[in-house]
């Protein structure tokens, strides 16, 4: 019992672990002091206490990175505002590579640190011998070097915070086990304790390993399972002094610091070894470590010896063997709920909780406070999980892979091999036959390129071109001068209906829904600030529907969004029926030829221009069929309901088998959106990204007066000009392959870096997308064609051409043929 527990909180937060008291600390610190913070034990007592504590600043997006920064500077002068040590320390940190492949990767880790102003520096093998003196050299390719990493005393980090939000006044509460939480229309009212009920608006779940248990109360869903995360601390060893750096060994899975003169030794196998699953973790569980597990340890033992040769002769003065919760793609979770609206999580943080505490306290207090996220935080967001990301048994089985790729070399398109196959498409089987191979969203399989018979559908991953991509560059070419076919299923599919309809499209949508039934629109969906939140395809099937049509990662996303933002009062419903239709994509010079065999339709641009829709059949089979194209050709998107796809399958094959009609990839939808500068949702549009910067300002109805979310900032930007403006890249070195996240110099100078790219078939080149940036300045045409432009692809300089019109077909003519 807590005598203290107050009746009512305005905000409750659930776990006193380094996350739960940063959160604390940061509203507290942002003006919102009425906080609890409830611990079932001590703070620090559930896996925060035994984090080995490395801060390491680079992730792999701008914005990720920008949270590890500030928690790097937070953590420098906590001591000095609550009197507090947290054991911070700016020691640098080092990762060696042991093979060319993990030099290439370590050299993007450095081109991309200077496109996010971190400090990185490729070093020789000999130069990480004078800097780490203990390590073996001589199996080296190189290294690189960030001096502004470091570590921390997890424990100590987290009574700091703790101090801090109590000198705000936020009151933290050990001891202090939740039972239960109330929810009344959908909405949590309160959080029951063994002393009682605290009343509260908004309810914020840092429960760490026990995050799913809580959700769950609550009836959210928190994609994670604990895994067993093991490292060892030494005896003191000859050398090791205080100022060592963090060392980092991913090709043998480990990772070093100094520790009271001896090291720290950890890592990440490849075959990792969950632990309980989320709702059988036993009760109590505190300040707790498992069973010492030695042959799971082996391999980490065995390459700290390669690495550190007088390991061998060293002693072991404790061994850790404690639970770490990891999530189903490595990143941690973070935000607004979509089940409750003021319920908020920030939880699974695959090992990474003290280096992004800090940062993520900080955007997860400035999420709560502003009502809406601030930040493009798509990567950690827990809407892009749905709800069958939370089975345990499929839980279990994809986190023994995810630890294991913490340190895995991260190929570009590397797919997810555990968990799978789950969701799959009516003709699953038939693209198979045909020589699918199937990548995974959202958990869908979804072809990414055709193996002809007699080609290994294995993947050999690599930064150079990957094994497939002469079958790439083989269905571009069949799609640019003949006939393809898509399977689309996978879209996230959204009926928008009810008398309010079109007046909440209105609101919520930057181009004018005012159109006639069986008009098709792009748009997009915006923030305030003007950022994107999604950008969909919407269809008018009647006064009073829409069918909305998004990408396959965002079904939760979007249909949250929407909801939470539906004006007030207004008679509108969202309805999911992305299993209902099944969606295949014709497209090709000749598409309308094919479909002409199988419909009495009259395709005719005249009677079935671009952007309509129109119900017809196909053969026997009932379908809307809508002229959009995402890969820049003449073409149609069939929605067919689930139970006639495979019939529809057979007709489209077998009337286009003397046209040449091929099936084709996602790898291929890409590289030919790409080339046609089209913009993809979480790359080029993101939540700080306006449609003035994305050049999109097209798909916006400033024309009119009619109101819409975002509007206000779009006329600003539209009036003052921006500072980073959206272009092509081409490089003419067809032996490049570029992936995305290669760093764009202007005039020599970092400018930016690349969002999306590919190998562009029809050009020959390599071709992307990316942001021409300033920091103060604007960016416009005549500053855009007035530099010089190359990229950094690992290390290697390259020159480019920039534009702000696609490098093909910019004119459209292709679409409306």
């Amino acid at each position: 019992m807590n005598a203290q527990q107050p009746a009512r909180s305005r905000v409750v937060i659930i776990g006193g672990g380094i996350v739960g008291t940063s959160v604390a600390f940061h509203l507290a610190k942002l003006g919102l002091t009425d906080v609890v913070l409830l611990e079932q034990g001590s703070l620090s007592c559930g896996t925060t206490w035994h984090a080995a504590g490395l801060v390491g600043q680079l992730r792999a997006t701008n914005e990720m990175t920008k949270l590890i920064k500030y928690s790097t500077e937070l953590y420098a002068t906590l001591e000095e505002e609550t009197g507090l040590g947290t054991g911070w320390k700016q020691s640098g940190s080092l990762s060696v590579a042991r093979s060319p492949e993990r030099m290439t990767s370590l050299k993007r880790t450095a081109a991309t640190a200077q496109a996010f102003g971190v400090e990185a520096h490729v070093i020789s093998p000999a130069e990480a011998g004078e800097k780490w003196p203990m390590m073996r050299t001589d199996d080296l390719v190189g290294a690189v070097w960030l001096p502004g990493d470091g570590k921390a005393n997890p424990t100590d980090m987290t009574q700091a915070l703790a101090r801090g939000a109590r000198n705000r006044g936020a009151k933290v509460l050990e001891n202090t086990k939740v039972i239960g939480i109330d929810v009344v229309d959908g909405r949590v009212t309160g959080v029951r304790t063994e002393a009682g009920t605290i009343e509260c608006e908004i309810l914020v779940n840092c429960a760490g390993q026990w995050a799913a248990q809580v959700g769950a109360m609550a009836g959210t869903t928190v994609p994670l399972h604990s895994v067993e995360h093991f490292y060892v601390v030494t005896e003191w060893m000859e050398g090791i002094t205080s100022d060592l750096p963090v060392m980092r060994d991913q090709d043998g899975y480990i990772y070093f610091k100094e520790e009271v003169g001896g090291l720290v030794m950890g890592g990440f196998e490849p075959d990792a070894k969950p632990w309980v699953g989320p709702h059988d973790i036993p009760d109590p569980f505190v300040f707790q470590l498992l069973d010492e597990d030695w042959e799971q340890f082996a391999v980490l033992m065995e390459n700290a010896i390669i690495r550190v040769p007088a390991l061998e002769t060293t002693g072991i003065k404790k061994f850790y063997n404690g639970p770490e919760s990891f999530t189903p793609d490595n990143n941690f979770i973070m935000g607004q709920t979509p089940e409750i609206p003021n319920m908020y999580v920030l939880a699974g943080f695959n090992s990474t909780g003290i280096a992004s505490a800090g940062g993520a306290g900080l955007a997860l207090a400035e999420w709560i406070i502003e009502g809406e996220c601030t930040r493009d935080l798509w990567p950690v967001d827990v809407r892009r999980f749905a709800k069958f990301n939370g089975n345990e048994t499929w839980l279990r089985e994809r986190t023994k892979e995810t630890l294991g790729l913490h340190y895995a070399i991260p190929w570009p398109n590397r797919e997810l091999e555990t968990g799978r196959p789950l969701r799959r498409s009516p003709v699953h089987h038939l693209l198979e036959a045909a020589g699918a191979v199937m990548g995974s969203r959202m958990g869908w399989e979804r072809p990414n390129w055709f193996a002809p018979e007699g080609v290994s559908k294995e993947v050999e991953y690599s930064f150079g071109h990957q094994n497939w991509r002469p079958q790439v560059n083989a269905e571009v070419e069949g799609t640019r001068n003949g006939v393809a076919l898509l399977d689309q299923t996978a879209f996230s599919k959204f009926l928008i209906k009810g008398p309010d309809a079109e007046e909440t499209l209105q609101y919520l949508c930057t181009a004018n829904m005012a159109v006639k039934p069986g008009t098709t629109v792009y748009t997009g969906i915006l923030n305030d600030r003007g950022g994107y939140e999604s950008d969909v395809t919407i269809t008018r099937l009647a006064r009073d529907e829409y069918l909305l049509v998004t990408g396959s990662a965002q079904t939760t996303r979007d249909h949250h969004f929407i909801t939470v933002n539906l004006p007030a009062g207004c008679r509108t419903q969202v309805v999911d029926v992305t299993s209902s239709y099944a969606v295949l994509g014709i497209m090709g010079p000749k598409s309308r030829e094919l479909l002409n065999r199988l419909t009495k339709a009259d395709l005719s641009s005249e009677r079935f221009p671009f952007y309509t829709s129109q119900e017809i059949e196909l053969g026997p089979v009932p379908c809307r069929a809508t002229r959009v194209s995402y890969v820049g050709e003449l073409g149609w998107e069939l929605y067919i309901p689930t139970e006639y796809t495979v019939t529809a399958y057979e007709h489209l094959t077998d009337a286009g088998a003397d046209l040449g009609l091929l099936p084709i990839g996602h790898y291929a939808i890409d590289a030919m959106r790409i080339e046609k500068g089209y913009r993809a949702w979480g790359r080029e549009l993101t939540p700080d990204r306006t449609p003035v910067e994305a050049g999109m300002s097209f798909a916006c109805k400033l024309n009119t007066d009619i109101a819409f979310r975002g509007r206000e900032a779009v006329e600003k930007q539209k009036q003052h000009g921006v500072t980073s403006r959206m272009v092509s890249v081409t490089v003419d070195d067809a032996g490049t392959a570029l992936w995305g996240g290669e760093l764009i110099l202007r005039n020599g100078e970092p400018a930016g870096f690349v969002s999306s790219a590919a190998f562009g078939p029809t050009l020959g080149k390599g071709v992307g997308l990316a942001y021409i940036e300033r920091e103060h300045d604007l960016v416009d045409a005549e500053y855009i064609n007035a530099g010089t432009y190359q990229l950094d692809v690992a290390g290697d300089i390259l020159e480019a051409s920039v534009s702000l019109r696609a490098p093909f077909d910019p004119t459209g003519s292709r679409l409306k043929a």
